[in-house]
């Protein structure tokens, strides 16, 4: 069965890696290395139809470096992602989507955390531009556009994170809310016209600060948002290093119970992740997944978590 994924960090694996922060061989090969886990060999494997690719920046890199280690990522995703795959299509409209064909995967840029342009708004431009399709405003701290999930003080968007957001719907762009406070999450309510949760799960089932509350949930489908669940056992589990893919479905069962069957999709955050749920340690096992899934739902409501609600919700030009 056909795969979307909404998030990965591939893009920062191959970075670290380049500047020989991660392992000493240098550039990573997308098709086959084993130090990715969304490769392009385990992507194939695992029937994706596309992938989503994050460019992430560490609140430790300098501000002075963020713009160029953004720049650095999106050249891999270029060069080494796209230019040495053929079967990889880069997707730059949510139009692409419906060209795809059987023996493609789709290839979008995502960017998670306003930190790569400070408050340069010429430079998001530029990125849309590039074909980011999603702008997540923060990553775990804080920033110039708001609060992330961990910062203590717990604030909301900023004025200029709200122009942020006039962009991004602007541009049919979706806003991430994965990252942000709870009064972050509100304020994106209120603002953005396409809010994607690109790899959160049910704060009911799993209490821990990235995941959402009930009524977040109840409200990112009220708003045709789409909810992709993660694969990251701290988020199932909490503070457990392991999950089974039933302790994952009780996130899924649970979203279902919210009116979520038609706003569910997959965000494994594979890369980004150092501990994995049981047999689904990377893209190529994605289908144990689906196969588990078919045990309770039907067929047509599996193919929606697949791939169908986020075409079917996705940004309409």
């Amino acid at each position: 069965m056909k795969i979307i994924d909404t998030h990965c960090d591939a893009l920062l694996k191959m970075q670290l890696a380049k500047r020989g922060k991660f392992i000493k061989s240098g550039t990573l090969d997308y098709k086959t290395s084993k130090h990715l886990d969304n490769n392009l060999t385990n992507l194939k494997a695992g029937q994706l139809m596309a992938q989503f690719f994050a460019i992430f920046i560490h609140p430790n890199v300098p501000a002075s470096e963020k713009w160029q280690h953004a720049l650095e990522q999106i050249d891999l995703f270029y060069t080494e992602v796209l230019e040495k795959n053929p079967e990889m299509k880069h997707i730059k409209s949510w139009k692409d989507f419906d060209a795809l064909q059987e023996n493609e995967i789709g290839a979008v840029l995502t960017l998670e955390g306003a930190d790569a342009f400070g408050n340069d708004l010429s430079k998001l431009r530029h990125l849309y531009r590039l074909g980011v399709l999603s702008v997540g405003l923060t990553w775990n701290n804080a920033n110039l556009c708001a609060d992330g999930a961990e910062e203590p003080r717990g604030g909301g968007v900023t004025l200029l994170g709200k122009e942020v957001v006039k962009l991004n719907n602007e541009n049919y762009v979706y806003t991430d809310v994965s990252h942000l406070t709870v009064k972050g999450f509100w304020d994106i309510m209120e603002l953005a016209k396409y809010p994607i949760a690109s790899h959160s799960n049910a704060r009911t089932v799993c209490d821990h600060v990235r995941n959402l509350d009930d009524e977040q949930v109840k409200a990112m489908f009220a708003n045709n948002g789409t909810l992709h669940v993660v694969f990251n056992p701290p988020f199932i589990n909490y503070e457990k290093d392991n999950a089974t893919i039933a302790d994952l479905l009780k996130h899924i069962d649970h979203l279902c119970s919210l009116g979520g069957v038609k706003h569910i999709g997959f965000g494994s955050d594979f890369d980004g992740i150092t501990s994995f749920v049981t047999d689904l340690s990377d893209a190529a096992h994605y289908q144990n997944l689906i196969n588990e899934l078919l045990k309770y739902y039907s067929e047509d409501q599996v193919k929606g978590f697949a791939y169908r609600n986020f075409l079917d919700n996705r940004p309409r030009l």
